[in-house]
């Protein structure tokens, strides 16, 4: 037997012999020695929760909501919606700004860039904030940010400033990081143990529901209906009329984005004001407990694997939506209403799948699931690039039910026994939205190299593929940590 096995088969015994801990029935335990508090083994209870999808034959007796807490659990639970309409309103934004400031599809794909380097920046700091001073703190931080980035709307439209446009996405992306940083786990812990996946799996769905009403938002106050052909726009610019044309597009953007920031403050105040478990003010600094570090997560490659996955799913999810409405257009010629209203019935199927993926992993093992589902997603991809036009844009309309399950699954087997180095583990995947980033301007990038929406689409084929290794293979490999004792 080489060391490598050894290792494996003494960390399994250490996890399932007389010293294991029981941390939740999901099939992720944490070995007692890596648990050496109340304090600590209750967090990781509740991140392990937070990511883990539902076994077959869990009890479903135990009450779902807080006792003693149910406005804070609603309050927290309403976060998922508002980030939800955040993220998805850059897909509208990219489209509008295209014609308001007259940019490629390179320069578009800026706007995710900006919101993905917000996350990226953001997520350890959101993390270490909220172990300083506890989970409530941390989301009021993130609901402050959030509706500063809204507010810079108004100056940058009047200026009339890309650049300060992304700003404003920046500074709202760093506050969206808090929110989804602390968020998960706390909603985890707030209740009986035992019904924390369904209590999770009830506040997720929230979130696609914001992702609709995002892009619905998006596309009847932002989408005027009015494109101009060319010798429309050479007439507006022989009467001297297109710059003001211009600039009134540029401020169809603000109003949705004030109403949104003056609610997220009233939802900040609303927090504030609120009565929290003790859970979610605990702080972190105050115990002896330890807290694990980046440096013991380099022993455990299928998280290692988890994060490049997660950059890539994230990749293929943000470039897909992003440039959604352009393919739409390029091969059906609709305009850019209906091909907005088409989004919205995407992300719609995405909201059906995670209920659907929530009940088939009753009966399913989550890796085999999501690798099934990354090879439907890369056959529709193909067809998608082969065939452009209309069976190509249904195609791509299927892909986000496919793609549903794939961020909580790759956080979930990414984070399996990693004891008290969890939470550190988290923030770095949630760090790996910066695949939004990197792969969406990889997209404009082919686009510009080959003026074909349609090979441009090889990108998140390719990051399905990715996502295919990884359920089947990457997230089975054995940590390579020392024997516990």
């Amino acid at each position: 037997m080489n060391r490598a096995a050894s290792r494996g088969d003494r960390l399994q015994e250490a996890a399932t012999g007389p010293e294991a801990s029981p941390l939740c029935d999901d099939g992720f335990r944490v070995p007692r020695a890596f648990l050496r508090g109340p304090s600590i083994s209750k967090e990781l209870s509740g991140m392990a929760y937070a990511v883990a999808p539902p076994k077959a034959g869990q009890d479903d007796s135990t009450p779902i909501f807080p006792k003693h807490s149910m406005a804070a659990f609603l309050l927290v639970t309403g976060l998922f919606f508002l980030w939800g309409i955040a993220n998805n309103l850059n897909d509208i934004l990219i489209r509008q700004f295209m014609k308001s400031f007259e940019l490629t599809r390179l320069q578009a794909g800026l706007v995710q860039f900006a919101v993905s380097i917000g996350y990226f920046l953001f997520s350890i700091p959101a993390a270490l904030t909220m172990r300083r001073f506890g989970y409530k703190v941390g989301l009021v931080t993130g609901l402050l940010l959030y509706g500063a980035g809204t507010f810079m709307f108004y100056p940058a439209a009047i200026v009339g400033s890309y650049w300060l446009f992304l700003l404003a996405l920046f500074v709202i992306a760093s506050g969206l990081g808090f929110l989804e940083t602390g968020s998960n786990p706390l909603i985890a812990q707030m209740g009986e143990p035992e019904s924390a996946v369904r209590r999770l799996n009830f506040s997720q769905a929230f979130n696609p529901f914001g992702s609709v009403a995002g892009v619905l938002i998006g596309t009847v106050f932002i989408f005027s209906g009015v494109e101009l052909t060319h010798s429309q726009i050479a007439q507006k610019k022989a009467e001297g009329t297109y710059a003001a044309y211009l600039h009134t597009e540029t401020l169809r953007v603000v109003p949705p984005y004030l109403v949104i920031g003056a609610v997220v403050l009233i939802w900040a105040f609303l927090i504030w004001r609120t009565p929290f478990p003790a859970v979610a003010l605990s702080r972190s600094s105050e115990t002896d407990e330890p807290q694990g570090s980046f440096r013991n997560l380099l022993h455990y490659p299928h998280f290692l694997l988890a994060v490049i996955t997660q950059c890539c799913y994230v990749g293929a999810q943000v470039s897909t939506w992003s440039y959604f409405i352009q393919y739409v257009q390029d091969y059906t010629h609709l305009p850019e209403k209906t091909a907005g209203y088409l989004l919205t019935g995407s992300l719609f199927g995405f909201g059906i799948g995670r209920f659907f993926s929530s009940w088939a992993m009753k009966r399913v093992h989550p890796g085999t699931f999501m690798g099934v589902f990354a090879l439907i997603n890369m056959l529709l991809v193909t067809v998608v690039i082969v065939f452009p036009g209309w069976v190509g844009m249904w195609s791509i309309f299927l892909t986000s039910f496919f793609m549903s399950l794939m961020f909580p699954t790759i956080f979930a087997l990414g984070l399996r026994d990693l004891g008290p180095n969890t939470k550190l583990a988290a923030s770095l995947l949630v760090m790996s939205i910066i695949g939004g980033a990197l792969f969406t301007l990889g997209l404009g990038l082919v686009f510009q190299a080959t003026h074909s929406m349609a090979l441009s689409m090889l990108v998140p084929l390719a990051c399905y593929l990715c996502v295919g290794y990884y359920a089947f293979w990457g997230s089975k490999l054995p940590p390579r940590v020392p024997a516990l004792h």
